[in-house]
């Protein structure tokens, strides 16, 4: 487990979009990263347990071949360009959606003004989780509904990716927020936009396992996670000593066991939504708490 240290944010570099194009080349094993292996194009590997995806911002065919070259255990599997958009899978622009305005870095400044929204600025970079995926959007209703309770002062926010869920809950008043990804880039990813929002004395990030840190006390427990992970952690004695939780990211065959499992402990469910009957996300507490 470990602690993501922060890093200084060049302002002139804050109304820039931070990639056109992508070059991504997909190895089979785990890379080991030394000082001064990459070129200034490098942008970050995204490692998947024995797969590894290097990000460029221009091709780096010779990089990529220098590093099969003298690391044995990796193989080349495949190689992807496309255009940042193509890699969110969408054009990332300001939304509004309760309580909260959504604003990438490149148009901070060029919203609205005067309104009572709480604004979030995000940083995407590689990762996954502008908000508009409809987990996330369930997961900030979630949270508005949590923060209207007494039992909202720590919170722990297990597969963070950008850190949007765990500004959102600083941003509603929550005193300490713990936020974790298993992924080096991700965790770095959500330090950054933990500092773009001045958060750095309500917010830690950490990158370590969701399973290791779910002991870890607090209020209230947001798993916005893979299924597999999540079935796990409802079984840990740590879940039901948290007095709320949101669990996402759920298909229905998998919501459907985590409710069943949800049963067998002291909980109850006060929401869940369904989003295009396929994404299902629940809001509980456990039921010693009023």
């Amino acid at each position: 487990m470990n602690r993501i240290r922060r890093r200084q944010i060049n302002p002139q570099k804050i109304n820039a979009m931070p990639f056109q194009d992508l070059f991504i080349y997909y190895l089979k094993g785990r890379l080991k990263t030394a000082n001064g292996m990459f070129q200034n194009n490098f942008l970050g590997n995204w490692q998947e347990e024995d797969d590894s995806f290097l990000f460029f911002s221009s091709p780096a065919s010779r990089q990529i071949q220098n590093i099969l070259d003298h690391q044995h255990q990796l193989s080349y599997v495949d190689s992807y360009e496309m255009s940042y958009d193509q890699w969110l899978g969408e054009i990332f622009g300001t939304f509004d959606h309760g309580k909260f305005r959504i604003t990438p870095i490149w148009e901070s400044g060029k919203g609205q003004s005067g309104d009572e929204k709480v604004e979030i600025l995000l940083d995407p970079g590689l990762v996954f989780g502008t908000g508009t995926h409809p987990t996330t959007r369930d997961c900030l209703e979630a949270l508005e509904a949590a923060a209207c309770s007494k039992e909202f002062k720590t919170v722990l926010d297990l597969g963070t990716g950008t850190g949007l869920l765990s500004l959102a809950a600083a941003r509603l008043g929550s005193r300490r927020v713990v936020a974790v990804d298993l992924n080096l880039l991700a965790a770095k990813t959500a330090a950054k936009n933990v500092q773009l929002n001045q958060l750095q004395d309500r917010v830690v990030v950490v990158q370590g396992n969701a399973e290791d840190i779910i002991d870890y006390p607090a209020d209230l427990v947001i798993a916005n996670i893979h299924y597999d992970v999540m079935r796990h952690l409802i079984n840990a004695e740590g879940f039901v000593e948290k007095k709320r939780f949101i669990l996402s990211g759920l298909l229905r065959s998998e919501a459907k066991d985590v409710a069943d499992r949800l049963v067998r402990h002291p909980v109850q469910i006060l929401k869940q939504w369904t989003r295009d009957g396929i994404w299902h996300t629940f809001y509980g507490k456990t039921e010693q708490q009023t």
